[in-house]
């Protein structure tokens, strides 16, 4: 029970303190969110890309274009030749053959330029091949994929090989080096805010120096005089939490408008959400700590430099 009141004694105490200078918390609080935005909204927006880019990488396809002068019988030969490669470098592959004539139809009908093709009289399109990899690149590596498209390249009658999934894998990577980017940039701005709060609770500590001297003559502990600064970082770094984040929510309401007309133009509906309730809570909790860490700081070094 003494422990419960001495605590209740130094949260009644931080209280105190912050209505007497309502104005300079609030200050901090707005300093301190405001450094704690940029990673929450980066946080947000790779939480968003992270399933997109999951979902757009689900099966690597290879298309093999034919040369144009292969006879049809030479043409439905290479698949023979495509699964023998392919069985060499054990990559499951399925296959699907796409002659000229489907391939020009398809184009006259959803592409808009059915005069224009009519108009080139003979057909210009070579015969082809869809080379799905079975399982996605999660379960065979880049390299085989990327050794199965060289191998099908040399295969007599076959003209090109695009490898159609290498612009997912380029994002992929692109949002490997952003959550590092973001990652380290929030290490630094949790140095600002321990910064902030190291400040903040160092000038109250000197401002009650007085009454801490008079505090510890009297038989006080060094932690009892430092535990209602405890409470004050931690009310500081969860105000500046609660506040990053309805800016960033806020922020988010703002951007989505644009988000969705550009998402439309590609026939999706994507939006940008709000990180979900565990995570946010997280966030709250690391924020709290750092303001209690930065006062716990702060304050033994005031009661080191009283002594």
């Amino acid at each position: 029970m003494n422990w419960l009141r001495e605590h209740r004694r130094a949260l009644l105490s931080a209280l105190t303190r912050v209505r007497s200078a309502p104005g300079g918390f609030v200050f901090n609080v707005v300093v301190i969110a405001l450094a704690l935005v940029l990673p929450l909204s980066g946080l947000t927006v790779l939480e968003n890309l992270r399933p997109v880019a999951r979902d757009l990488a689900v099966e690597p396809e290879l298309s093999v274009f034919l040369s144009t002068d292969v006879a049809r019988s030479r043409a439905q030969a290479i698949a023979d030749d495509i699964r023998q490669q392919a069985q060499q470098l054990a990559v499951p592959v399925r296959l699907a053959f796409i002659d000229r004539e489907q391939a020009l139809a398809s184009m006259k009908a959803h592409s808009g330029l059915h005069d224009v093709v009519t108009a080139l009289g003979s057909n210009p399109l070579p015969d082809a091949y869809v080379v799905r990899v079975v399982g996605g690149a999660d379960s065979v590596s880049p390299t085989r994929i990327s050794k199965l498209a060289d191998a099908l390249g040399g295969i007599s009658g076959v003209e090109t090989v695009q490898l159609d999934s290498v612009w997912v894998k380029r994002l992929a990577a692109l949002v490997d080096l952003a959550s590092m980017a973001l990652w380290s940039l929030a290490v630094t701005l949790c140095g600002v805010v321990l910064a902030v709060v190291f400040n903040t609770i160092r000038l109250r500590a000197f401002t009650q120096m007085e009454e801490i001297s008079v505090a510890r003559l009297l038989g006080a502990t060094d932690a009892y005089v430092a535990r209602p600064f405890y409470y004050l970082g931690g009310f500081l770094g969860l105000c500046a939490g609660i506040l990053a984040l309805l800016l960033v929510a806020a922020g988010l309401s703002m951007i989505n408008v644009p988000v969705a007309e550009l998402a439309k133009l590609y026939g999706s509906q994507f939006s940008l959400t709000p990180l979900d309730a565990r995570s946010c809570a997280l966030l709250l909790l690391a924020s709290v700590v750092l303001g209690v860490v930065g006062a716990g700081l702060s304050v033994r070094r005031a009661l080191r430099a009283e002594d």
